[in-house]
């Protein structure tokens, strides 16, 4: 027990402790932002980045996976403010947390198992793309001097890594251009200019509203929206820090985790969110892989704004966007270009539909059932072939051999396989290389023996494997 706690927290302090800082730094203008975009305080967001931070590293299922307040919730969350107000907002927060603790323990997470590897990539490529994208407003009104700011800043990021790994890149780079910004007095546009950051702790604050059945009616849609999206977005990210990192996690325990961390958010001021894959990409490649790491940005956000808030403020925004093109270049899966011509038609289609639906709606969790869909389709029409190979046994019986699946999508084809009226007196069905799959599947071999029946053929069935005989005495006896 002591090992493993070991293993979770401290494992890896140095690295842990520095990539913490450095997700917090980035933390700041992603919350202000996400903030304004849901239409309320900076601070609201900063808060809920804060409690879902701590909360989801003490109870989440992913190590050092970075969640916090995120664009995708928040763009949900605008119009529950605009029409409710903040108070309800807080709610809806609490009752999202509710939810995905229930998805949690209904093991929701076992669906991203179903989520193809085309999908993923579609989705990691999209977020990238959004990632880059959203630096765009950064640079309006922007002079020479930003433009050397994130050169700089770039410069450092991809250089330093040569000569030491002992501190995350990323880090020196916003220390040495914030120092350079403040030391020359240069013209940039801050952290500080995005929202006003006030040096106050979040207090336990239960909303003020008047409970009743129907409120809960009326919010359950959007909270419902916000722990689907945050679900699946969080799942995601596990998935890729999965791969990054050669390890696996609880998926459902880290349900569960974003569902409590939304509660406490909701219970402290804040607004609901979920993992982020652009400071989950920050804390990973500076080396961050334990709990800790996740628990220092949380803390570390909330001492950057208590006690250095006045040098938070004068953060140059032209360093923390050279640091989230660094994680929109290490984000975008640049293999999927060079193999897009070599894959399947039609895993190439889902990874583009899925690329543009994000594009298009700037709604991650979107984009990605948009692409579970299309390749559900498409393996549905690759699954609805079935065929059977005849031939005449030396006893003069015809055995069919059926290849393919058999379930509702084949089961009129099925059906028309056969020659009724030409066919012996004794008919032999094969099933060694198929599958009897649903209620439609037995109701095409019952009318298949049927048909047989009323011309007095005889129809015997073999090669049954033990699933398919199972569903076939389960839904009804056939004789055979």
């Amino acid at each position: 027990m002591v090992h493993k706690f070991k293993m979770a927290w401290f494992s890896n302090v140095q690295k842990d402790v520095l990539a913490g800082i450095t997700v917090a730094l980035a933390l700041i203008p992603e919350a202000i932002a996400f903030s304004i975009l849901a239409g309320v305080d900076p601070m609201v967001g900063l808060y809920a980045s804060f409690c879902i931070a701590v909360t989801i590293s003490i109870v989440g299922g992913r190590r050092g996976m970075i969640s916090a307040a995120t664009g995708a919730m928040a763009s949900l969350m605008g119009p529950v403010v605009a029409k409710y107000g903040i108070e309800y907002l807080f709610a809806a927060t609490i009752l999202t947390g509710i939810l995905q603790y229930v998805m949690g323990l209904l093991k929701f997470g076992r669906f991203i198992t179903f989520i193809p590897h085309s999908v993923m990539t579609g989705f990691v490529n999209a977020l990238a793309i959004i990632i880059f994208m959203a630096q765009f407003p950064s640079f309006e009104g922007a002079n020479w001097q930003m433009l050397l700011m994130i050169a700089g800043t770039l410069v450092i990021i991809y250089m330093l890594p040569r000569f030491t790994q002992a501190v995350p890149s990323p880090l020196v780079a916003i220390i040495v251009m914030t120092i350079i910004s403040m030391s020359l007095n240069l013209d940039l546009r801050t952290v500080g200019d995005m929202g006003k950051i006030t040096q106050e702790l979040p207090f336990f604050h239960i909303p003020q509203i008047d409970l009743s059945l129907d409120l809960v009616w009326r919010m359950l849609p959007f909270s419902l929206a916000l722990a689907v999206v945050g679900m699946t977005e969080s799942l995601m990210t596990a998935t890729i820090v999965d791969e990054m990192t050669e390890t696996k996690s609880d998926k459902n325990k880290e349900v569960k985790g974003q569902g409590i961390a939304n509660v406490v958010s909701g219970l402290f001021g804040g607004m609901a969110g979920c993992a982020m894959i652009g400071q989950t990409v920050i804390n990973v490649k500076s080396g961050g892989r334990s709990r800790l790491s996740t628990f220092v940005s949380g803390v570390f956000l909330l001492f950057l704004i208590l006690v250095l808030g006045d040098v938070v403020r004068q953060i140059p925004m032209g360093a923390l966007v050279g640091v989230m093109f660094m994680v929109s270049i290490g984000t975008f899966d640049w293999s999927s270009l060079r193999t897009l011509a070599r894959i399947p038609r039609s895993d190439a289609l889902v990874m583009v539909v899925t690329v543009a639906v994000v594009l298009a709606t700037s709604d991650l969790a979107l984009g990605v059932v948009a692409g579970v869909i299309l390749s559900a389709l498409v393996y549905g029409w690759r699954s609805a072939r079935i065929k059977a190979h005849a031939s005449i046994e030396k006893n003069g019986s015809k055995v069919y051999r059926i290849t393919g699946q058999l379930f509702f999508g084949t089961m009129a084809h099925f059906v028309e396989l056969f020659d009724y009226k030409n066919d012996p007196k004794a008919i032999v069905i094969d099933f060694s290389t198929s599958h009897v799959w649903d209620h439609s599947a037995v109701t095409a071999i019952a009318k298949t023996m049927q048909r047989y029946e009323q011309i007095n053929k005889t129809v015997t069935i073999i090669g049954l494997n033990a699933e398919s005989k199972h569903l076939m005495d389960r839904v009804g006896p056939l004789q055979h």
